[in-house]
């Protein structure tokens, strides 16, 4: 018995992933919003379906159809309207990737795309149009592991996807133990949607994973508002912190959703009581489908220098832009 239930609270994670919601209507209705409010909305969206957990779903107001959280995965009509400079790849990422899924953007570091699964799909996503159904998982991830290996300049390895932190423990542990053999490898980067959106995903088990890698390593989190961050996200960050995880966290600049500096603050201090730094504060990446989040350089500067008169400097995420073919990430400030 004691078995049966171990195994059954290390699928609850997978349990409520498969409950989550994918029918707008559905949500809409969980939420309350009438049919005034859904002109504008997307009642289809089969190229990126909607996909939002309901313990998300459970943090937006009801009968608000501008809550900043919903408007983070709801599809509008907006994102069938063309936009200059939006496109399909916005950051070049396929010509950087190689056949295994290993993109090489930046000196000294690599990125593993480990899964192209999320446990959540995020309408300004900069990898919603990405090709993941072209990269067979297994033959894919040995390639990729075997380009690393005989790699002798990649000292930083990102783990992304979609999200690795919805590999199971068994194929997270085993990427990891591959990874551990890598002597040149000094750091490992997780960066992971999943402590925020899907926090039950967070067990001691996977603490242990992530605090007993050989190579020094943080896990990146994101969180664009301060009420993503309800107490099980609270409860699952305490767990990696308390296990030695380094936490961080970037934000997308979102119209509409925290483009305020009062916003951007309660945010910022709200990771800090979570335990995580403030890292990036992304200009958003010009995706198709996402024009109507754009927030104008202007504003961006004038949001972060309220925010730096505001917030001491350990608490001011960098405002940045990614650019393709760029040696780094562009500060705005």
């Amino acid at each position: 018995m004691h078995a049966l239930a171990q195994k059954r609270s290390r699928s609850l994670w997978q349990q409520e992933l498969a409950g989550a919601f994918t029918e707008v209507d559905a949500l809409l209705d969980f939420l309350d919003i009438g049919p005034a409010a859904r002109a504008r909305i997307l009642a289809d969206a089969p190229s990126f379906p909607l996909l939002v957990p309901r313990g998300l779903a459970g943090l937006m107001r009801r009968g608000d159809p501008d809550d900043p959280l919903l408007r983070q995965v709801l599809p509008v009509r907006a994102e069938l309207d063309a936009a200059a400079g939006f496109g399909p790849d916005p950051l070049a990422e396929q010509a950087a990737c190689s056949e295994g899924g290993l993109l090489r953007k930046y000196h000294g570091r690599a990125l593993l795309v480990a899964t192209g699964a999320c446990a959540v799909h995020c309408r300004y996503c900069f990898r919603r149009h990405f090709p993941y159904a072209a990269l067979p998982a297994r033959q894919r991830l040995d390639a990729a592991l075997t380009e690393l290996a005989a790699t002798e300049d990649v000292q930083e390895l990102i783990l992304s996807g979609g999200d690795p932190l919805l590999l199971d423990d068994d194929a997270l542990g085993d990427l990891l133990a591959r990874l551990a053999a890598m002597p040149r490898l000094r750091r490992i980067r997780v960066h992971s949607r999943l402590p925020v959106v899907l926090p039950s995903r967070v067990t001691p088990a996977l603490c242990h994973l992530l605090s007993t890698q050989p190579q020094r390593g943080a896990l990146v989190i994101h969180a664009n508002h301060p009420t993503e961050l309800g107490a099980a996200a609270a409860e699952a960050l305490a767990m990696l912190r308390n296990a030695g995880v380094t936490l961080l966290n970037q934000s997308v600049l979102l119209r509409g959703v925290n483009d305020d500096v009062g916003c951007l603050t309660a945010l910022s201090e709200r990771l800090f009581d979570c335990g995580v730094l403030p890292y990036y504060l992304h200009q958003l990446d010009p995706v198709a489908g996402a024009a109507h989040f754009a927030v104008s350089d202007a504003r961006a500067r004038a949001l972060d220098q309220a925010l730096r008169a505001r917030l001491p400097g350990y608490l001011t995420p960098l405002l940045v832009r990614e650019l393709p073919g760029a040696a780094s990430k562009l500060p705005l400030s």
